[in-house]
């Protein structure tokens, strides 16, 4: 579209409007995180409407580049909804929340229906048809349950009923997990827009390229630690994948990688950034309050998994990135990846900034152990400190114009704001959805329901009970970012697991957080796969393909939080080590199964594939089989299985490198 001088100055000013209302719902969230002086369950009313409001300035700025009459329309009427709801939730809440308990005027219906419709409409924006249906499936059931066969069958709820439930009661839209999101995960996000405003994506960026001309497979292990990093923080697997994707998939075509192979890399990578500590997607959080332990208990117990993820990864990548670009020997120019240059000491100045905020922030929660909040607060401190602090002494120490430099930062401040409330509002969004979907739920007694029916479909037999659960937290999942998926499956799955087979609380959920993050990866849906596909052009189905066999040991860890729990409960003991190890070793021996580039003895599909078989079942036994004894001979096995098949490689090698020395010999 071209847009005449007039259009571009109001495009400008929308633009600007939009980033001055972000950094104004960021001050008020972080003025209350420093007084918290009002309730919490208003505090979560005005974040949740300023939050939405700078969204819809966003998507209407877009809608107006797109040419998209029909969605302008939508979202302004959403943007007047929103905050004529949020203004009247604010002006009446004593009298909503103390008076008329249970009870509402036939204006406050309509506008709590209103405002519903609004959060389904953006949710449909941000995530698309599938999860729309799912939300309106839920909906239909809460108020035709009557007519619902089976043990499914409830007595249904009136529209004025869902209305109080979804709004009114001060539950559903507004409800314990959007209180969290508000208070906890909002925080983190804006220091994520704050790394991404300041350039610290990029200095990640470099980091991993850098780490490529040490290892041969380099190129593809940079975009796994690049893109596990960022994960944790972006919290959706899709936007990571967006995120270092665009950068990482076309490199890793450029020095030879197939597009199915650098697509199934990156979006593994970008779906293990989610479980990795301390953020872990902003899951952790969650999982902390609706277990009643502390965030700092919930990182520990995810220390050994996030290494069996990493460690199986990092070895099946390596595989395909020395199988693909064996030949190749040249050295990666840093540098002549990116726009700017940075010299060797304004890299390790740039480690120094960011580094600085997130050592605090470790040091904080996992040394002295204070609340979330406060340790969110002094990162975002810290990083303004050093965002600010060490350009500008630079500056001045290399005599630069301080004013400039220090409106540049303004600028970059400013963009970080903005950036952690795009990141913030879809999230936000969702979990009012997925919050009032649980509450439908829960008013209904399905998460009862559900937990007598999968023991009644496994037949009381574990294994069928968590392969049942494992289906349905991945379906469940579809790809949601991680805080709403692992919230609908917490509700639903995990208490099944706990009430009827006994496992322990912390077991369960890490189970399904698991499970339901696989969503990403898991065909038809897959978000995580079809967004790098879009980036490589490659096929859906072979990337997919290439995908699943890079993280096959995250579809059995799940399993082993079941069969061997105190790999995530008890602490970071011995005994939680020595089962790590164990399990470790089981996820390097399917990683190596199905992934190894060399042949196998010869080439001979008879004999390839039950050998790549064989290592799978011994990788899968030593991860989850209850027994020690059991798991340490699989282990042994396939060490010696390895060591025979990298053998003749080895042999070849040591071969032609004899016959090329003698060659060299005769000719000198």
């Amino acid at each position: 579209m071209v847009y005449s001088t007039a259009d571009k100055n109001r495009l400008e000013i929308a633009n600007d409007a939009v980033t001055a209302a972000a950094i104004l719902a960021w001050t008020w969230i972080l003025y209350y995180a420093f007084t918290q002086g009002i309730q919490r369950i208003l505090f979560t009313i005005t974040f949740l409407g300023s939050i939405m409001l700078v969204y819809l300035g966003n998507e209407l700025i877009e809608a107006y580049e797109d040419g998209d009459k029909l969605g302008l329309v939508g979202l302004s009427l959403s943007a007047i909804i929103t905050a004529v709801t949020t203004a009247y939730m604010i002006t009446f809440y004593n009298e909503l929340l103390r008076v008329r308990v249970g009870t509402a005027l036939p204006r406050e219906y309509v506008i709590a229906a209103a405002f519903f419709l609004v959060i389904l409409y953006l949710s449909y924006r941000a995530y698309g048809l599938s999860f729309l249906a799912v939300i309106v499936g839920v909906i239909l059931y809460g108020l035709y349950g009557n007519y619902v066969p089976g043990i499914l069958r409830h007595a249904g709820f009136s529209v004025n009923r869902m209305m109080s439930i979804m709004v009114l009661d001060f539950q559903g839209v507004y409800g314990s997990i959007s209180r969290i999101i508000a208070t906890w995960v909002a925080l983190f996000l804006l220091y994520a827009g704050l790394m991404r405003g300041f350039g610290a994506f990029d200095l990640i960026m470099r980091i991993g390229l850098r780490s490529a001309n040490y290892v041969r497979s380099g190129v593809a292990l940079s975009a796994v630690t690049s893109s596990i990093i960022i994960g944790s923080i972006t919290g959706s697997q899709a936007a990571n994948t967006a995120i270092t994707g665009s950068f990482t998939i076309p490199l890793m075509k450029e020095t030879g990688m197939k597009g199915e192979t650098a697509g199934g890399i990156e979006s593994v990578a970008s779906t293990g950034g989610q479980i990795m500590p301390p953020i872990m997607g902003a899951a952790a959080f969650v999982m902390a309050s609706l277990l009643g332990i502390t965030y700092v208990d919930v990182i520990i117990a995810g220390i050994i998994p996030a290494m069996i993820f990493y460690g199986s990864v990092t070895f099946a990548v390596h595989y395909k990135g020395i199988g693909q670009l064996r030949d190749q020997t040249t050295k990666i120019d840093v540098e002549s990846q990116f726009e700017e240059q940075m010299s060797q000491k304004e890299f390790v100045i740039q480690c120094l900034r960011f580094g600085i905020p997130f050592a605090l922030l470790i040091y904080v929660l996992g040394i002295l152990q204070y609340t979330v909040l406060t340790a969110a607060l002094y990162t975002i401190v810290a990083m303004f400190v050093t965002g600010f602090g060490f350009p500008l002494v630079q500056t001045a120490t290399e005599g630069g114009d301080l004013p400039a430099e220090f409106v540049s930062l303004l600028g970059d401040a400013a963009t970080g704001f903005r950036e952690g409330a795009m990141i913030l509002a879809p999230i936000a969004i969702i979990i009012a959805a997925i919050n009032g979907v649980v509450d439908v739920f829960t008013a209904s007694g399905i998460p009862g329901i559900l937990s007598l029916a999968l023991l009644d479909l496994s037949g009381g037999v574990m294994l069928t009970a968590v392969i049942l659960a494992m289906v349905i937290s991945i379906v469940l999942g579809m790809g949601m970012p991680t805080v709403a998926a692992y919230v609908i499956v917490a509700a639903l799955i995990a208490p099944a697991l706990i009430q009827q087979f006994f496992v322990p609380d912390l077991a369960a959920h890490f189970f399904v957080l698991y499970a339901a993050i696989l969503s990403g990866l898991t065909p038809p849906i897959a978000i995580a796969v079809v967004v790098a596909t879009g980036i490589a052009e490659s096929n859906f189905w072979r990337t997919a393909h290439e995908a699943l066999k890079i993280s096959a040991p995250i579809y059995v860890l799940p399993f082993a939080f079941i069969y061997n729990p105190e790999l995530v409960v008890g602490g970071f003991g011995v005994e939680t080590f020595f089962s790590g190890l164990i399990a470790l070793a089981g996820a390097l021996g399917i990683s190596h199964g199905l992934n190894y580039y060399g042949s196998f003895y010869h080439e001979s599909l008879f004999v390839e594939y039950p050998i790549r078989a064989v290592f799978f079942v011994l990788g899968v036994l030593a991860m989850v089989y209850p027994d020690t004894t059991i798991r340490l001979g699989c282990v042994a096995v396939i060490f010696v299985l390895m060591g025979v098949q990298l053998q003749k490689p080895i042999r070849e090698r040591v071969s032609q490198r004899s016959a090329t020395d003698s060659i060299n010999a005769v000719e000198d």
